[in-house]
């Protein structure tokens, strides 16, 4: 049995695009920027929300001065309506409490800022217990750098063989292959199966139900996705 299973957070745990696409486009509005469809938005994000806002910008109009711009707006508006229509992924609240049963340990290895990456576990997952939540610290390097992993193995004393890691995107199984953890990517969140397929990682699943057999204490539920 596995002794500690990571997650991602958007994409993985909770589907936040139409919150992160809503206060994107606000921001960018505010900016007299045009605005994006929803959709376009799944590939926009994972790599911090600076990112996010390099490549919602116009073309020629990507400047660090820019993004700091989008970013003073987007965020007090985020904070307020990063709740509004995120969900967790079907089966996922039910796998959480199975593996913390289990006495598996958790943790969140998430590219959103810090703020934000706690106020949403603790929002819709208020009677897990996380070993640890990270997101986008200052001074930390994001995914696909290990350090996030590294840190969370540090604060848990788990070994790398002990670990699973759990990712919707290239970033998450690079970041997973970067700290020499096994990865599973799942198939419900922003990108498509054949982006986690080029990858390589050891597992590739389409239903919550599977990461507790990949985890060691398979059970089943109600809400299989």
């Amino acid at each position: 049995m596995k002794k500690l299973v990571i997650f991602d957070l958007d994409g993985t745990l909770l589907n936040t695009i139409a919150d992160l696409a809503q206060s994107t486009n606000h921001a960018l509005k505010v900016l007299g920027y045009p605005t994006h469809e929803e959709a376009t938005y799944n590939f926009m994000v994972g790599n911090g929300i600076n990112k996010l806002f390099e490549r919602a910008l116009p073309e020629g109009e990507k400047s660090e001065e820019n993004i700091l711009r989008v970013r003073k707006e987007f965020i007090p508006y985020y904070n307020i309506h990063n709740a509004d229509k995120s969900r967790p992924y079907p089966g996922i609240p039910q796998l959480l409490e199975h593996l913390q049963k289990q006495g598996i340990m958790l943790a969140v290895a998430s590219n959103k800022y810090q703020a934000a990456t706690e106020k949403l576990i603790a929002h819709y997952f208020p009677s897990i217990h996380f070993e640890a939540v990270f997101g986008q610290r200052e001074g930390i390097n994001v995914k696909p750098d290990p350090a996030v992993v590294y840190d969370i193995l540090g604060i848990t004393g788990v070994s790398k063989d002990n670990t699973l890691y759990v990712g919707d995107s290239a970033v998450d199984m690079q970041t997973a292959s970067n700290a020499g953890v096994t990865a599973c990517g799942v198939t419900w969140g922003f990108r498509p199966r054949t982006e986690l397929e080029a990858m390589h990682p050891a597992h590739i699943t389409d239903n919550a139900d599977e990461i507790a057999v990949l985890a060691g204490c398979p059970y089943k539920s109600d809400n299989s996705h």
